[in-house]
């Protein structure tokens, strides 16, 4: 009897060993807020919209403990719409993100599926005051370049502030490697107030029977917490044919007989932003893009947003932000948000979101 209890509770003990070395965890965002938006061909428009400062998404990721530094780990991420409570626009199931992976404390993390870019993360998360959010969304102006399907991602461990990440995405194309394939990577350094990051992005435009090059990416951007304010500083470089798609694909956006100028072929974005914390609970957000177009065309853009946004919680928050956008020269520039293009060249946003 006694030598049953004692296996019984070493079977037990094992058991929550087994328990504690690995663990899923369920997350997500809800967010949904009114949106107004003004200037654009097919007038003004009032809307509920979803995802405005950050996507609605379910998500569940996992690790598990092997053993001397070493963890599996994977993530599966879907995106739906909370004022209608349909999946997202022409999005998969695990549409966001889907990737699994190893993780070492020495060497690193090796992840495979469909993965954010290094340049995404640099620009929502270092050059961007707005984290390509709200009305203010640096995605309105820049190369948004945000995901990647088909994809091996590299991560190296933090080495005194220093980090670097590489990715590379199949084209898995049977005429050559080069149809389809992406390239990416950064490297960046971040210790106290200072944060800064040099991304690039190679997106192959090569077709079975032509070859036309590349769109190459370049963005270097860094923001600095002085206490009493953080400071944004963001300068983009874009070569190449599709290199710096407009966020919106609707080229009538202004007029329903001219269209607005293509995306340029060589171009160049900067951006200075700030946030400024008000009280305990207040951020307040802004910033200001320019988009400089080097062709023939001359189609520029210049952007001035303005947010604010208050923790009700540490889960919950409400914001406002506005916008507006001065295309040049018939460029076609429209304010969106995180989540959608928008349809005029301004708009105002107020709404919730929660995150759990």
């Amino acid at each position: 009897m006694k030598k049953t209890l004692i296996t019984l509770a070493v079977l037990a003990a094992a058991t929550g060993v087994a328990q504690a070395q690995s663990s899923v965890v369920i997350y997500g965002t809800v967010d949904a807020g009114f949106v107004s938006e003004r200037g654009g061909v097919k007038g003004n428009v009032n809307k509920l919209d979803s995802g405005v400062a950050s996507a609605s998404r379910l998500g569940f990721k996992g690790t598990e403990d092997l053993g001397s530094g070493l963890s599996a780990l994977f993530l599966l991420e879907s995106g739906f719409n909370v004022d209608s409570g349909a999946q997202g626009k022409d999005e998969g199931l695990f549409g966001r993100q889907a990737y699994v992976g190893l993780s070492s404390k020495t060497t690193g993390t090796l992840t495979l599926g469909r993965q954010y870019t290094p340049w995404y993360n640099t620009l929502s998360k270092v050059a961007d005051p707005f984290a390509a959010g709200y009305a203010g969304s640096a995605k309105n102006l820049f190369p948004a370049n945000t995901r990647t399907s088909n994809t091996v991602l590299y991560t190296s461990p933090n080495f005194s502030g220093f980090d670097a990440d590489v990715a590379y995405t199949f084209g898995e194309q049977a005429e050559s490697n080069k149809i389809g394939r992406k390239i990416g990577a950064s490297v960046g350094y971040s210790n106290g107030p200072l944060n800064a990051r040099l991304a690039y992005n190679n997106t192959a435009n090569d077709s079975a029977t032509t070859e036309v090059g590349s769109g190459r990416n370049w963005l270097a951007a860094a923001n600095y917490d002085f206490a009493v304010a953080k400071a944004f500083v963001a300068y983009g470089v874009n070569k190449g044919q599709n290199s710096a798609k407009h966020n919106n694909e609707d080229r009538f956006a202004y007029s329903l007989t001219q269209a607005s100028a293509a995306p340029s072929a060589d171009s160049n974005n900067i951006l200075v932003g700030a946030t400024v914390p008000v009280g305990p609970a207040g951020t307040v957000m802004a910033s200001f893009i320019r988009t400089n177009d080097k062709t023939v065309a001359n189609a520029d853009a210049d952007q001035w947003a303005l947010g604010y946004s208050y923790a009700l919680s540490k889960r919950t928050s409400t914001y406002a932000s506005y916008a507006k956008i001065k295309n040049k020269n018939n460029a076609g520039y429209t304010v969106g948000n995180n989540s959608n293009v928008g349809t005029g060249d301004k708009a105002f946003n107020v709404g919730v979101r929660h995150s759990f």
